[in-house]
């Protein structure tokens, strides 16, 4: 088939403004990923001779889970705030206290420091990735908004590469200074984006909603589809969401337990441990192979080229299908590294295939951020009603959290004791676990608009379309 290069370049054209409001709105998760990644090459430097502050490895465990407890005690604040105050000022006020937090880690002394700015970091990051997926579902066209969504990932990489990029190789302050940086061009240029049309019609701002859409969809006719929202957001203000809905309402119910897995099963596929310990786990490897330091930064690149290549395809080939090929391969990568480790511990010689380590590491990489380390995020904003939204992906975001916190621990509690390879047997089989659950209980929502999904979730039975009309059967 000929694709017309006009119609292309005119498709490119439209949905611009919608790119631009995504890129611009989701520049905190490069700081973010910074921040995520942060621990992996710093931690060696704080435990070391050279560090500028005294630091013992209890507490270098808890500035991970500081990290994490931040961003758990961030809910009640990231609940109220995204109703109240709307997706963009979330964003926005989560990008200054990220930038708070970068410059407590610059100027730090003594570790309380460090742990207040990861604290504060947590909060921050919490309330962006509830506030930032919620504006991308609301104010993209449904043909991109895969894609759309998927970017704040992308953003998490290119930040995850830079802190291991620039930590292991340049002075402390730095890596805070870039952070600093990138935080304060998203505050210089994403408030003068629009609010979402659908929040502005949640809380009746018609006019300002319709200045919103000419913004973000000037193709489009505006009037329908202002009462097109409006119809929507009718029927679910019908039935005023309360948290208890959460669990007596069908749909919302499924939502919950589809979220809490996918969100949970980011982290106990390792995903956490892996890149806040990398240097360490490889340095535990005993390659000869690559440096830890250049592995981590090979590493970070494939899971961005991985994650730039998952949001390209992910309203293609739809989200079923990345996340059940992204767990079962991530799965066996971590059973790979798991048998290494546990060969080496029983004093078989395997200095010859130490390779397998740093191979199994990168191919995680490449196939996690495919599925699992991308999708969740998009589903997450996709599945919850608007009257539900912000209670929904607030737990959702628990769920994400106490997953974390969960993983780490399983990983610090048992590599000690028993072996590295212990934790990464009940990692690998975890992601067999997720591929089963995805294959049997998610509804595929490629496509799908949000009234379109909630049917499907209710069980009313499948979408079919006739002339670009959505019928339920």
């Amino acid at each position: 088939m000929v694709v017309d290069s006009t119609e292309h370049k005119s498709s490119l054209k439209q949905y611009f403004p919608q790119f631009c409001a995504a890129t611009t709105g989701t520049l905190f998760a490069i700081s973010d990923g910074m921040t995520y990644g942060w621990t992996a090459p710093y931690i060696p430097y704080l435990i070391s001779n050279e560090s500028h502050i005294v630091t013992t490895k209890s507490e270098t465990e808890w500035l991970e889970t500081c990290l994490l407890i931040g961003a758990l005690c961030g809910l009640p604040l990231t609940i109220y705030s995204v109703d109240r105050f709307g997706r963009k000022k979330s964003l926005l006020f989560a990008s200054i206290t990220i930038f708070v937090a970068w410059v407590l880690i610059a100027f730090a002394d003594r570790m309380l420091y460090l742990f207040i700015a990861r604290f504060l970091s947590g909060m921050a990051g919490d309330m962006a990735f509830v506030a930032a997926p919620m504006y991308m579902a609301e104010m993209a066209d449904q043909q991109i908004r895969g894609f759309l969504s998927g970017i704040i990932y992308i953003m998490v990489h290119i930040g995850s590469l830079v802190v291991y990029c620039f930590g292991p190789f340049t002075p402390f302050y730095v890596t805070p200074l870039i952070g600093s940086a990138v935080v304060i061009t998203q505050l210089s240029v994403f408030t003068f984006m629009p609010e979402t049309p659908y929040y502005l019609m949640y809380k009746n701002r018609r006019e300002e909603a319709r200045k919103a859409l000419e913004y973000f969809k000037p193709y489009c006719d505006i009037d329908k589809e202002l009462d097109e929202i409006s119809t929507s957001l009718a029927k679910q203000k019908a039935d005023k969401g309360r948290m208890q809905d959460l669990v007596l309402v069908k749909s919302n119910r499924r939502a919950i337990v589809i979220m809490t897995i996918l969100n949970t099963g980011q982290h106990l596929l390792g995903y956490t441990v892996i890149l806040m310990n990398l240097h360490i786990i490889l340095e535990s490897a005993g390659s000869i192979y690559m440096e830890s330091s250049h592995a981590a930064i090979l590493f970070a690149g494939i899971m961005l080229i991985s994650a730039i290549f998952s949001s390209l395809q992910v309203d293609k080939y739809g989200r079923k299908v990345l996340l059940i090929i992204s767990s079962v391969s991530s799965a066996m990568c971590l059973l790979a590294i798991a048998i290494y480790f546990h060969l080496k511990s029983t004093g078989i010689d395997v200095l010859p295939v130490s390779w397998i380590p740093i191979v199994s590491v990168m191919v995680y990489g490449a196939f996690f951020k495919i599925g699992v380390g991308m999708v969740p995020i998009i589903v997450t904003a996709e599945i919850f009603p608007s009257n539900m939204k912000a209670f929904g992906m607030t737990i959702a975001d628990a769920m994400f959290i106490i997953g974390g916190i969960v993983g780490i621990q399983i990983y610090q509690r048992m590599a000690g004791p028993l072996g590295i390879h212990v934790p990464f047997y009940f990692f690998g089989c975890w992601g067999f676990f997720v591929a089963i659950f995805t294959h049997f209980f998610i509804p595929e929502t490629k496509g799908k608009s949000l009234d379109e999904i909630q049917s499907l979730l209710k069980g009313e039975g499948k979408i079919v379309r006739d002339n670009n009309t959505a019928v339920v059967t």
